[in-house]
């Protein structure tokens, strides 16, 4: 399970204790977690100093965006 943002779709890192979006102030919703992102697990991803989970990164650079 995984909690993501209602409002801007930030998803927050499994640690990070929060009743509310901490980029946006949204209103949290706990969902299941993604098959594509369960199997890419290999690469652990970056959090940032509010609890967010950051996009993954490309070995050789740039940001991998979902489609």
């Amino acid at each position: 399970m995984e909690k993501v943002c209602s409002n801007c779709r930030a998803v927050l890192a499994k640690e990070t204790k929060a009743d509310w979006c901490p980029a946006c102030g949204g209103a949290l919703v706990v969902r299941e977690e993604l098959i594509e992102a369960v199997e890419v697990k290999a690469v652990p991803q970056e959090v940032d100093h509010r609890g967010i989970l950051l996009p993954r990164r490309f070995p050789v650079g740039g940001i991998i965006t979902p489609q």
